[in-house]
């Protein structure tokens, strides 16, 4: 495999130079630049990621950290990081939580992780830090972009989309199908961006003139299992509603699981809104109706304030993001029966009735079952 003293050898220049033409960085004259792309052709050389960290004097490599590595909310984002960073020619190296240690003490091991291993610059994604942990970095902390999450000490490094008028726009959408008997499956209420969602969702059911106080509320965990397990809580409440408001799509695909092995139809008994927008949102059966909160164009714009931060480019960088719903069919009309033989079915708020309980496990088979014995 041809080195870079080959190049400079069969170009008949010093190293120095040769190492100038292939950084791109310094200045050589058209002649030499001209014998040293020739012999790089001759030669097929093409400079590994540690020779390209030795010319450059960096890593090229950016860390990310995010709380978990599992679930679809992070896989779409990860892919768009390294996609832009490999089209740069940088890479991408994750971290995740791990350990023993809460959140917080999760995301600064984290950090130290990906500095430890030389990382140019860091993309955090976490609601666990403090501004305190961020002093502790000293002057690495330029270095750092956070998206989804806000900390005053490098505000004008954080990213964030719109959760309130997410949440609002959540609302609006059952408002506009006529819903007002509304349960909710909110989630952890430790996340900062969960409790602005709800926030939202509330605030603008109130300007209608619905009591939130009067609405059935759970908290999860953003998890399928989770909406599944809140799912079931519902019915079980015998609480009379018409449509279910999930906090994010995972919790809305594991309702829509569960609603599904009890007999509810969605959206024939109730309908189901989600949160995010993510791709299971859309494979869903039904296709969920969810709030889509503009992922790709915060982390785009994030990562180029990084990269413009770390590498001296002029990537254009936008704060402003749209927020809006997509429709899909797991969203009707309130009181309106959808499909063929609706109506020879009782209705979720039906079956849900304390009084309609008998109703309910002869519509629900074994999960009626496990409803009759709690």
């Amino acid at each position: 495999m041809a080195t870079i003293k080959d190049v400079a050898r069969l170009a008949g220049v010093g190293l120095g130079t040769a190492s100038r033409v292939v950084s791109g960085k310094g200045s050589v004259s058209p002649a030499t630049l001209e014998r040293v792309k020739k012999a790089i052709d001759e030669l097929g050389f093409r400079p590994s990621h540690a020779a390209r960290a030795l010319l450059s004097g960096s890593s090229q490599m950016i860390g990310v950290y995010i709380p978990v590595l599992s679930g679809t909310f992070y896989t779409p984002i990860l892919q768009i990081i390294d996609t832009e960073l490999r089209a740069a020619g940088l890479h991408m190296v994750v971290a995740f939580g791990v350990g023993l240690g809460d959140a917080r003490r999760q995301a600064i091991e984290g950090i130290e992780f990906l500095m430890e291993r030389g990382c140019d610059g860091l993309i955090v994604m976490t609601s666990a830090l403090l501004d305190e942990d961020l002093e502790a970095l000293g002057a690495k902390r330029k270095l750092l972009v956070a998206l989804n999450h806000s900390l005053a000490s490098i505000a004008d490094q954080c990213f964030m989309v719109d959760h309130r008028l997410g949440g609002r726009l959540a609302a609006r959408a059952l408002l506009e199908h006529k819903h007002r008997d509304i349960a909710v499956v909110a989630g952890p209420s430790s996340l900062v961006d969960n409790v602005e969602r709800i926030e939202g969702f509330m605030g603008e059911l109130q300007e209608a003139g619905i009591d939130p106080r009067k609405l059935w509320v759970a908290e999860s965990d953003f998890s399928p299992a989770g909406g599944w397990n809140a799912a079931k809580e519902l019915v079980e409440s015998g609480h009379p509603c018409t449509a279910l408001f999930c906090a994010n799509d995972e919790m809305a695909v594991g309702a829509l699981s569960y609603f599904q092995e009890a007999g509810i139809r969605v959206p024939h008994d109730l309908s189901v809104i989600g949160y995010d927008d993510t791709p299971s949102a859309e494979f869903s059966a039904p296709r969920l109706t969810s709030v889509r909160m503009p992922w790709r164009e915060m982390t785009l714009n994030g990562l180029n304030a990084l990269l413009n931060r770390c590498y001296d480019l002029r990537r254009p960088v936008e704060r402003s993001f749209p927020v809006s719903v997509t429709l899909r069919a797991s969203l009707a009309r309130a009181g309106k029966r959808v499909g063929s033989g609706a109506g020879s079915s009782a209705s979720a708020a039906d079956t849900a009735k304390p009084g309609n309980r008998s109703a309910a496990r002869a519509k629900t088979g074994s999960a009626g079952d496990q409803r009759g014995a709690a």
